[in-house]
């Protein structure tokens, strides 16, 4: 279970944040902070895996509240880093940068609709999996990580085309319930379905898409294909 800190000044806006993230399976609010000071007190006690944290704070700005825990992780280390991600109305490029800069995992731009925090929600326990996972990483897994490689740069089978590549993950990305190979064909508009299935096959076994197996009426299994990024 992910233990989320929620910080945001709004109670209103805190209280639909805490109500989206309980509607996630494997996540649990673990407290909800209205400043920084109260943000950092509540991360000392409760120690959450996850902080949800808004930019614009009575008593400090959120990327300060960030750089203090980093701190207070440094000083400790014995205590396990959190996560964080910036859930704002701040749109300065300077302040994104800042974002990063200080470790988050990802910023996302107030207003936004339940859907787009849980797929940030689901990138975070994915992550989380995924480095539990591993005892050595391969540059497949550090891509996934850090992030897919610029278009053109990925290391692609013989066969395979990178702009084909990239449609293929648009189209998947874009449906995370999963697609079958027909599916994605149809869904990608200029594909066949064994064609689809070679890329969806690639992105399997470098482990950005995970295989789950479905039986329908004929008793055969029926490949699906989910993101994890």
């Amino acid at each position: 279970m992910i233990k989320v800190l929620i910080v945001d000044d709004d109670f209103m806006v805190a209280k639909l944040h805490s109500r989206y993230v309980s509607a996630m399976d494997g996540f649990v609010v673990a407290g909800v902070a209205h400043s920084g000071a109260d943000a950092l007190r509540a991360a000392e006690s409760l120690r959450p895996d996850l902080v949800l944290l808004d930019v614009y704070l009575p008593d400090m700005d959120g990327i300060e509240v960030l750089r203090k825990l980093r701190a207070a992780e440094e000083r400790d280390t014995a205590r396990t880093p959190v996560d964080a991600l910036f859930i704002t109305a701040a749109r300065e490029a300077e302040m994104v940068r800042a974002a990063l800069r200080a470790g988050a995992l990802h910023y996302l731009i107030k207003p936004f609709n339940q859907a787009a925090l849980q797929e940030q929600l689901r990138h975070v326990a994915a992550l989380r999996t995924r480095l539990d996972d591993l005892d050595e990483a391969r540059q497949e897994d550090v891509d996934q990580i850090f992030g897919a490689r610029p278009p053109g740069s990925r290391e692609l089978p013989k066969g395979l085309a990178a702009h084909t590549a990239d449609l293929v993950e648009r189209t998947l990305r874009a449906h995370p319930a999963g697609l079958s190979a027909t599916e994605c064909a149809q869904e990608a508009g200029s594909l066949s379905r064994v064609s689809a299935r070679r890329y969806l096959e690639f992105f399997a076994g470098t482990g950005r898409a995970r295989v789950t197996l479905r039986y329908g009426g004929t008793g055969r299994p029926e490949r699906r294909y989910r993101w994890v990024s």
